[in-house]
């Protein structure tokens, strides 16, 4: 009996003991939309619904070892990318990599501001993410704080966002450029597909919630999960959209700590 097969999906991102964020987060995304979740760890944090009291960063060639027994053993048919801290990490994680040129599904959320705005990473990381990693990714997924840091440049309204995705997009990968930091009433992300030069635009109704915590983190492994699963580039992109806005949604409803939230990773198996 010839037996089934997993679609596989490979995160490498900070862990977050509240479950809101982070490897905690991609995995229950990934779970969620079909997918079986691998992870490689690259800080421990300790964090919860309130805020981040501390980080104990993973030695960058203990990542090493561990995306290595992972892709050597159980292979990967994507990769989810969180917040790496150094310049020493993006490095090796695009190391990594290249010694697996087959792996192409790489989703990176360049996580490098804090939700108060503070930065995350030094300049010297920044730029090491912008020249070294975006271009080893498929899709990129700032919010509009990191977008403005890519490009040095301040992003005011909705109607900037196509042509700041545009302007990510020259950096080597696709962009997914998330809206949330906007007023608007309605919430209009925009997808940038640098294959086929096309711009779509992904709108869902703005929910009033203080359950966002992690939103960035299951988004981009939503779509990394699609991907894996064999979705084009644009429709992984409707896919991940439309599970993040079900999922703020459904979180909406519930009561968990006493700051940020987390939205509901499993609002289509349970309520």
């Amino acid at each position: 009996m010839t037996k089934k097969t997993y679609r596989r999906v490979m995160t490498v991102a900070g862990s977050d003991p509240s479950g809101g964020a982070g490897i905690q987060a991609d995995i229950k995304t990934i779970s969620a939309c079909g997918c079986f979740a691998t992870s490689a760890i690259v800080a421990v944090v300790d964090e919860n619904t309130v805020g981040v009291t501390g980080v104990h960063p993973v030695p960058a060639d203990f990542v090493v070892g561990q995306m290595h027994s992972i892709l050597d053993d159980i292979g990967s048919d994507a990769v989810k990318i969180g917040m790496l801290h150094s310049s020493e990490l993006i490095r090796a994680v695009r190391a990594t990599l290249e010694e697996y040129p087959a792996l192409t599904d790489i989703v990176l959320d360049p996580v490098m501001v804090a939700t108060s705005g503070d930065p995350l990473l030094q300049a010297d990381a920044v730029a090491t993410l912008r020249e070294v990693l975006i271009p080893r990714a498929r899709v990129i997924t700032p919010n509009i704080p990191e977008a403005e840091l890519l490009l040095g440049r301040k992003i005011d309204k909705q109607d900037d966002l196509p042509q700041a995705a545009e302007e990510l997009a020259a950096l080597g990968a696709s962009v997914f450029l998330k809206a949330g930091h906007l007023s608007d009433e309605r919430l209009v992300d925009v997808f940038f597909n640098a294959e086929s030069g096309t711009l779509t635009h992904l709108e869902s109704a703005r929910v009033s919630t203080v359950n966002t915590h992690g939103t960035g983190c299951t988004l981009s492994s939503a779509l990394a999960s699609f991907l894996a699963l064999g979705n084009s580039l644009d429709d992984a992109a409707r896919l991940a959209k439309d599970y993040i806005a079900a999922a703020i949604a459904a979180g909406a409803a519930y009561d968990i700590g006493h700051g940020h939230g987390p939205v509901h990773h499993f609002h289509n198996w349970w309520q």
